[in-house]
Protein backbone atom coordinates (compact mmCIF):
# COMPACT_ATOMS: atom_id res chain seq x y z
CA UNK A 1 0.00 0.00 0.00
CA UNK A 2 1.59 3.34 -1.21
CA UNK A 3 1.62 6.62 1.17
CA UNK A 4 -0.66 8.24 -0.77
CA UNK A 5 -3.18 5.38 -0.24
CA UNK A 6 -2.50 5.39 3.03
CA UNK A 7 -2.77 9.00 3.32
CA UNK A 8 -6.60 9.41 1.35
CA UNK A 9 -7.89 6.25 3.91
CA UNK A 10 -6.66 8.64 6.72
CA UNK A 11 -8.29 11.45 5.09
CA UNK A 12 -11.52 9.40 4.13
CA UNK A 13 -11.75 7.98 7.73
CA UNK A 14 -11.70 11.46 9.15
CA UNK A 15 -14.33 12.51 6.41
CA UNK A 16 -16.56 9.92 8.07
CA UNK A 17 -15.78 10.57 11.52
CA UNK A 18 -16.69 14.62 11.16
CA UNK A 19 -19.56 13.76 9.17
CA UNK A 20 -20.87 11.65 11.89
CA UNK A 21 -19.69 14.59 14.41
CA UNK A 22 -21.98 16.83 12.13
CA UNK A 23 -25.13 14.29 12.30
CA UNK A 24 -24.46 14.50 16.10
CA UNK A 25 -24.61 18.32 15.89
CA UNK A 26 -27.89 18.55 14.02
CA UNK A 27 -29.79 16.61 16.38
CA UNK A 28 -28.55 19.00 19.07
CA UNK A 29 -30.25 21.20 16.64
CA UNK A 30 -33.02 19.94 16.14
CA UNK A 31 -33.00 19.22 20.20
CA UNK A 32 -32.96 23.37 20.03
CA UNK A 33 -35.64 23.98 18.15
CA UNK A 34 -37.95 21.71 19.87
CA UNK A 35 -37.61 23.36 22.83
CA UNK A 36 -38.03 26.85 20.70
CA UNK A 37 -41.40 25.12 19.75
CA UNK A 38 -42.70 23.96 23.07
CA UNK A 39 -42.62 27.65 24.01
CA UNK A 40 -42.49 28.73 28.20
CA UNK A 41 -44.04 25.64 29.44
CA UNK A 42 -42.34 23.25 31.06
CA UNK A 43 -39.34 25.90 30.60
CA UNK A 44 -36.84 24.08 33.27
CA UNK A 45 -37.80 20.66 32.09
CA UNK A 46 -36.90 21.76 28.05
CA UNK A 47 -33.76 23.63 29.15
CA UNK A 48 -32.68 20.58 31.20
CA UNK A 49 -32.87 18.51 28.37
CA UNK A 50 -31.01 20.77 25.77
CA UNK A 51 -28.14 21.15 28.36
CA UNK A 52 -28.29 17.65 27.95
CA UNK A 53 -28.31 16.97 24.10
CA UNK A 54 -25.72 19.83 23.92
CA UNK A 55 -23.46 18.14 26.00
CA UNK A 56 -23.50 14.78 23.88
CA UNK A 57 -20.17 15.68 22.28
CA UNK A 58 -18.66 17.39 25.68
CA UNK A 59 -15.59 15.14 26.49
CA UNK A 60 -14.33 14.62 23.17
CA UNK A 61 -10.67 15.63 22.76
CA UNK A 62 -8.57 16.62 20.04
CA UNK A 63 -5.10 15.68 18.46
CA UNK A 64 -3.68 19.53 17.47
CA UNK A 65 -0.58 19.57 15.16
CA UNK A 66 2.46 21.59 15.96
CA UNK A 67 0.39 24.63 14.69
CA UNK A 68 -2.28 23.95 16.86
CA UNK A 69 -4.78 22.60 14.16
CA UNK A 70 -6.89 19.76 14.86
CA UNK A 71 -5.08 16.85 13.00
CA UNK A 72 -8.79 15.93 11.18
CA UNK A 73 -8.75 19.63 10.14
CA UNK A 74 -4.98 19.50 9.20
CA UNK A 75 -5.89 17.00 6.17
CA UNK A 76 -8.21 18.90 4.20
CA UNK A 77 -5.93 22.54 4.29
CA UNK A 78 -6.72 26.06 5.34
CA UNK A 79 -10.05 27.48 3.79
CA UNK A 80 -10.37 23.94 1.44
CA UNK A 81 -12.66 22.44 4.72
CA UNK A 82 -15.93 20.10 3.35
CA UNK A 83 -19.51 21.19 3.74
CA UNK A 84 -19.68 17.61 5.68
CA UNK A 85 -17.42 19.02 8.50
CA UNK A 86 -19.44 22.31 8.79
CA UNK A 87 -22.01 23.08 10.74
CA UNK A 88 -24.63 25.93 10.78
CA UNK A 89 -24.29 29.02 13.72
CA UNK A 90 -27.60 29.47 14.63
CA UNK A 91 -29.88 30.59 11.68
CA UNK A 92 -27.57 32.73 10.43
CA UNK A 93 -25.54 31.63 7.05
CA UNK A 94 -22.29 31.54 9.47
CA UNK A 95 -20.53 28.33 9.13
CA UNK A 96 -17.81 27.19 11.36
CA UNK A 97 -16.14 23.81 11.97
CA UNK A 98 -18.86 21.38 13.43
CA UNK A 99 -17.44 21.53 17.10
CA UNK A 100 -16.43 24.88 16.61
CA UNK A 101 -20.14 25.44 15.67
CA UNK A 102 -21.80 23.68 18.82
CA UNK A 103 -20.24 25.21 21.20
CA UNK A 104 -20.73 28.79 19.86
CA UNK A 105 -24.30 27.98 19.27
CA UNK A 106 -24.44 26.63 23.19
CA UNK A 107 -22.34 29.86 24.35
CA UNK A 108 -24.97 32.62 21.87
CA UNK A 109 -27.84 30.57 23.74
CA UNK A 110 -26.72 30.58 27.56
CA UNK A 111 -25.75 34.42 27.16
CA UNK A 112 -29.24 35.34 25.46
CA UNK A 113 -30.44 33.38 29.03
CA UNK A 114 -28.65 35.99 30.53
CA UNK A 115 -30.05 38.76 28.76
CA UNK A 116 -26.95 39.29 26.08
CA UNK A 117 -27.08 39.19 22.39
CA UNK A 118 -23.91 38.37 20.53
CA UNK A 119 -24.09 38.54 17.11
CA UNK A 120 -21.85 37.51 14.06
CA UNK A 121 -20.57 38.90 11.47
CA UNK A 122 -17.94 36.50 9.97
CA UNK A 123 -17.32 33.05 10.24
CA UNK A 124 -15.45 29.60 8.01
CA UNK A 125 -13.76 31.51 5.49
CA UNK A 126 -12.65 29.45 1.80
CA UNK A 127 -9.42 29.53 0.56
CA UNK A 128 -10.61 31.85 -2.44
CA UNK A 129 -12.57 34.73 -0.04
CA UNK A 130 -9.48 35.11 1.57
CA UNK A 131 -7.48 36.25 -1.57
CA UNK A 132 -9.99 38.63 -1.97
CA UNK A 133 -10.19 39.84 1.40
CA UNK A 134 -6.34 40.36 1.41
CA UNK A 135 -6.89 42.33 -2.00
CA UNK A 136 -9.51 44.10 -0.60
CA UNK A 137 -8.69 45.04 2.66
CA UNK A 138 -4.67 44.32 2.75
CA UNK A 139 -2.34 41.90 4.50
CA UNK A 140 -2.34 42.00 8.41
CA UNK A 141 1.53 42.44 8.05
CA UNK A 142 1.63 45.01 6.19
CA UNK A 143 -1.57 47.38 8.27
CA UNK A 144 -4.25 45.94 6.43
CA UNK A 145 -6.90 43.55 8.28
CA UNK A 146 -6.30 40.43 6.35
CA UNK A 147 -4.08 36.81 6.95
CA UNK A 148 -1.84 36.17 4.41
CA UNK A 149 -4.74 33.62 2.35
CA UNK A 150 -3.75 29.81 3.27
CA UNK A 151 -3.08 31.18 7.14
CA UNK A 152 -5.78 32.63 8.46
CA UNK A 153 -7.93 31.36 11.45
CA UNK A 154 -11.10 31.67 9.37
CA UNK A 155 -9.66 29.03 7.39
CA UNK A 156 -9.63 25.94 9.78
CA UNK A 157 -13.76 27.00 10.34
CA UNK A 158 -12.65 28.21 14.15
CA UNK A 159 -12.57 31.57 14.31
CA UNK A 160 -15.34 34.07 14.64
CA UNK A 161 -16.28 37.64 14.16
CA UNK A 162 -18.39 38.66 16.78
CA UNK A 163 -21.16 41.71 16.99
CA UNK A 164 -20.42 42.38 20.45
CA UNK A 165 -22.11 45.85 22.25
CA UNK A 166 -20.33 46.50 25.89
CA UNK A 167 -22.15 44.02 27.76
CA UNK A 168 -21.91 41.43 25.88
CA UNK A 169 -18.25 42.09 25.26
CA UNK A 170 -17.95 42.19 28.83
CA UNK A 171 -19.76 38.75 28.99
CA UNK A 172 -17.59 36.65 26.20
CA UNK A 173 -14.58 38.01 28.47
CA UNK A 174 -15.97 36.60 31.42
CA UNK A 175 -17.17 33.00 30.03
CA UNK A 176 -15.81 32.66 26.35
CA UNK A 177 -12.88 30.33 27.69
CA UNK A 178 -15.64 28.31 29.34
CA UNK A 179 -16.90 27.30 25.87
CA UNK A 180 -13.14 27.55 24.08
CA UNK A 181 -13.02 30.55 22.99
CA UNK A 182 -10.17 33.11 23.43
CA UNK A 183 -9.96 36.66 22.11
CA UNK A 184 -6.53 36.36 20.43
CA UNK A 185 -6.00 39.65 17.87
CA UNK A 186 -5.25 42.59 20.29
CA UNK A 187 -6.49 45.22 16.99
CA UNK A 188 -9.49 43.05 16.68
CA UNK A 189 -11.88 42.69 19.80
CA UNK A 190 -14.77 41.22 17.41
CA UNK A 191 -12.27 38.06 16.55
CA UNK A 192 -12.74 35.22 18.55
CA UNK A 193 -11.10 31.76 18.00
CA UNK A 194 -12.14 28.30 19.09
CA UNK A 195 -9.33 25.87 20.69
CA UNK A 196 -11.19 22.49 20.73
CA UNK A 197 -9.96 20.39 24.07
CA UNK A 198 -7.00 18.44 23.77
CA UNK A 199 -6.29 14.66 25.60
Amino acid sequence: MGIERINSRIADIQSRMIAMQTQQAGRNVQAQSAKSATGAEGGSFASALESAVAQTGAGKTYTLNSKGIPTELAAYGNGKIPANALEQVGNTRHKLWAPAAESLNRMINDAKREGVTIGITDSYRPYEEQVDLARRKGLYSQGGLAAKPGTSEHGWGMATDLDLNSKAQAWIRANGEKYGFSENVPREPWHWEYKPPTA
